[in-house]
């Protein structure tokens, strides 16, 4: 089951990832420690800031650099309205996948 969920993640991460900025401006370790609270612990360090990397790049966030207790700056990211919109229609694609399939489980399991 491993990597057909590693496979179904890749369609959805840039999603999620934007649903726990838009819960609150994070930068890259709370955005990977939230995923791992959510049960999401075998997503690598690396693939969540290659997506930060993509999504800034898209212009769906806007980057504050600020100063940390330890090293170079932080980029904290919020969700712009870009994102926002970005989000809006994820939402709409999630609801919709996700109702096809529940009817096709619904049809097998019957």
């Amino acid at each position: 089951m491993a990597k057909q969920m590693t496979e179904m993640l890749k369609g959805v991460l840039e999603g999620m990832v934007l649903v726990i900025i838009a819960e609150h401006p994070s930068y890259g370790y709370e955005i990977r420690a939230r995923l791992q609270e959510l049960g999401f612990a075998d997503i690598a360090e690396g693939t969540v800031y290659a997506l930060l990397v993509r999504v800034e790049q898209r212009g769906l966030v806007d980057v504050v650099k600020t100063p940390s207790e330890k090293g170079p700056p932080r980029k904290v990211y919020s969700v712009n309205a870009a994102g926002r919109s970005y989000l809006e229609e994820f939402w709409q694609s999630w609801q919709f996948l996700a109702d096809r399939i529940t009817t096709l489980h619904e049809g097998v399991s019957e």
